[in-house]
């Protein structure tokens, strides 16, 4: 299973960002293989529509799981259209790092 986790910075070490449409990097974790990769966010600084192109990104990733601090209405649409699971955390002091030791087995 994928999951992605937005991030402030593209290593294991950077900040959780509470922010999904708008958060820096995505890192994508495979579980199958362990696999850890950073993904620009691409849309982070989009005029509108943020939050769909994200959305888009993960489905277009093949994700199961997105973990960040809040989903705008239309992304959340989007994932759960796509059987996306949404996991909200809101500790900002979390390290890409912490939240990953927490999925893996």
């Amino acid at each position: 299973m994928k999951t992605i986790i937005t991030s402030t910075g593209k290593g294991e070490g950077s900040l959780f960002d509470l922010r999904f449409g708008r958060a820096a990097w995505f890192c994508l974790y495979d579980d199958e293989n362990g696999e850890v990769r950073f993904i620009e966010n691409k849309h982070a600084n989009a005029a509108g529509g943020a939050g769909t192109k994200a959305s888009e990104t993960a489905i277009e990733l093949g994700v199961s799981k997105v973990i960040s601090g809040d989903f705008g209405p239309k992304a959340k649409d989007l994932l759960d259209e796509f059987n996306i699971q949404m996991v909200i955390l809101q500790d900002d002091n979390n390290t890409v790092e912490k939240i990953l030791k927490n999925l893996k087995p």
